[in-house]
């Protein structure tokens, strides 16, 4: 390494570039754009102008979302979420959709202990409030019973243990009313439980 005398006495010298014909092909040939012209370039609106669309536009979006719709609810795998998507899930809502649940008139029944609860005697506002709190014990017993089947026949059906995430997923939909579970039920009550 040179010392500070001798870097300081010799004058530097700067490299010199040689520009040959054989570099001009590695070269773009223009000038690199600013990086504000290319955000603008790329910007696009975040939600479309639906004043911009014309009817043609509008009624095929509306019969492809409604199109979706539908294929979800049936359970098409190509068009339902993450969480339900393969056999596995289909296996655990049918474990659930197969059979009666004390979740699912859960809702309908509090309903009906909350208007009796408004009555004005203390004792009927204590049945009631009695008769809530053992509505909800039932269906959670109900629900570590299910789960508990459920696991067993899924890992005599598949030769493993049921994913992450598979108990809160059949507890949720058991404590659905059938009619507003999705995907719609595809077995009926009482069917056997079966790999799909």
């Amino acid at each position: 390494m040179p010392s500070r005398k001798q870097t300081e006495s010799e004058p530097v010298s700067e490299p010199v570039v040689q520009t040959t014909e054989t570099q001009a092909p590695g070269k773009k040939g223009r000038p690199t754009p600013k990086r504000k012209d290319q955000e603008a370039a790329n910007r696009r609106p975040l939600v479309v102008d639906s004043k911009s669309m014309s009817r043609e536009e509008k009624a095929r979006r509306k019969a492809e979302r409604a199109k979706a719709r539908d294929a979800m609810l049936r359970g098409d795998e190509k068009y339902l979420g993450q969480r339900d998507r393969g056999p596995y899930k289909r296996f655990l809502r049918d474990a659930v959709d197969r059979r009666w649940n004390i979740g699912e008139i859960l809702l309908p029944v509090m309903l009906v202990i909350l208007a009796g609860s408004l009555v004005n005697i203390p004792g009927v506002q204590l049945a009631m409030f009695g008769a809530a709190y053992a509505l909800i014990a039932f269906g959670l017993i109900d629900s570590v019973l299910l789960w508990r089947r459920t696991k067993a026949k899924a890992t005599e059906v598949f030769g493993e243990e049921p994913p992450r995430g598979s108990a809160s997923y059949v507890v949720l939909r058991a404590f659905q009313m059938r009619m507003s579970r999705v995907p719609r039920p595809a077995v009926q009550r009482g069917s056997e439980l079966r790999r799909r």
